[in-house]
């Protein structure tokens, strides 16, 4: 008996004990308190929450941007449009109506590009409608030309040179103005004014 507990302390080594690890020892190893995972909860919320406030601030001002340059390329084509319309303004031919300049609206035939790619005379009509710039035609839809418009003032222009003369009125079967100038009233009491040559004077 003696000879059999020898050998299984050299089996299991010198100084080791055969009792069982006691209830200390079992514990050592230690998990997350309450609190800690409440911090840590708290934190994860807070980076979200401000991951997503600088996300939608990003997608805000680039929506701001795209309806800016959104304006700015349909003034751009109000602009050119109207530019060219005036260029071919048609006046003092046969079937062609006479020009009508008033102080808030102006009338007159013109040769527009059609979507089919030829030109058609159309009569034309600038004014200002419900709060904007639009361009009336005789057949089709009105083009909105400019939006939050609060008035439209036409000038047309008599003599060229240093001493340029522009009157309010210009009515006449068989002639045109050398220039149309457009004052657009706009809110913020700011005005915008746009000057465009006209073809011939007929």
């Amino acid at each position: 008996m003696l000879r059999e507990v020898n050998r299984l302390k050299l089996r299991l080594g010198a100084g080791t004990s055969l009792r069982a690890p006691s209830r200390a020892e079992g514990t050592n190893k230690r998990g997350f308190t309450l609190i800690e995972v409440i911090v840590a909860l708290t934190i994860s919320a807070l980076v979200v929450l401000v991951a997503h406030q600088l996300f939608a601030a990003v997608a805000a001002r680039g929506r701001a941007l795209t309806a800016a340059r959104a304006a700015l390329d349909r003034a751009a084509n109000a602009r050119r449009w109207l530019a060219a319309t005036l260029l071919s303004l048609d006046v003092g031919t046969e079937g062609a109506s006479g020009f009508e300049g008033r102080p808030n609206r102006t009338a007159f035939s013109a040769w527009l590009l059609t979507p089919d790619g030829w030109f058609e005379r159309r009569q034309v009509t600038l004014g200002a409608d419900r709060g904007r710039l639009v361009a009336t035609l005789s057949s089709g839809t009105p083009i909105a030309l400019r939006d939050s418009v609060n008035d439209v003032e036409f000038d047309y222009l008599l003599e060229p040179g240093a001493e340029s003369r522009w009157v309010r009125e210009w009515v006449s079967a068989v002639s045109a103005p050398l220039a149309i100038r457009i004052r657009i009233a706009t809110p913020g009491n700011s005005v915008d004014t746009l000057v465009f040559l006209v073809k011939e004077r007929g």
